[in-house]
C-alpha cells in the first residue's frame, strides 16, 4: 500500500503547477498591481490586493479582487484536473494563491453582510483544505 494512499476512494489532490514568476515579484516588493497588470492569471496577486484593500479600510475593493483571483484559481483548477471538488492542499505553495483569495472572498463577504456567500466561502476553504482553514483565520 502507498503512503497517503486515499483509502475512502475520493479524489486526489489537485496541485496547480508552479509560477514562480508573481510570488518572486511580490517577495521582491513590487506593487501587487503592477504583478496582477503583467500576470492576470496569479490568483496569488489579486490575493494579495484584496488582502491590502481589505487592511486598508477598502472591504468593497477587496471583495472584487478577491473575486477576480477566487476565478482565476477555478480555472487554474480546473485546468490541472479538479473536477469541483477534493482537497486542494494548502502545503503545495503554488495551491496558495487560489485559497488566499478565497479566504479574503469570504472575509469579505462576511464584513459586507454577504452571509450566505461567507458560507459557501468558508465551506468550500476548509473542505478543499483544512490546513489553510486553520492558518488563514
Amino acid at each position: 500500500m502507498a503512503i497517503h494512499e486515499n483509502l475512502l476512494g475520493g479524489p486526489p489532490p489537485t496541485h496547480l503547477p508552479d509560477d514562480p514568476g508573481p510570488r518572486e515579484l511580490l517577495a521582491a516588493g513590487t506593487a501587487p498591481a503592477d504583478v496582477a497588470a503583467k500576470f492576470p492569471t496569479s490568483s496569488l496577486a489579486w490575493a494579495q490586493l484584496a488582502d491590502d484593500a481589505f487592511q486598508g479600510g477598502r472591504t468593497v475593493e477587496s471583495y472584487a479582487y478577491a473575486r477576480t483571483g477566487y476565478h482565476r484559481g477555478l480555472d487554474a483548477l480546473r485546468r490541472a484536473g479538479w473536477k469541483g471538488h477534493g482537497p486542494v492542499p494548502f502545503e503545495h505553495e503554488p495551491n496558495r494563491g487560489f485559497l488566499r483569495a478565497l479566504h479574503a472572498l469570504a472575509r469579505a463577504a462576511r464584513a459586507i453582510g454577504e452571509d450566505a456567500e461567507y458560507e459557501r466561502c468558508t465551506t468550500f476553504l476548509r473542505d478543499s483544505s483544512p490546513t489553510a482553514a486553520d492558518t488563514l483565520s
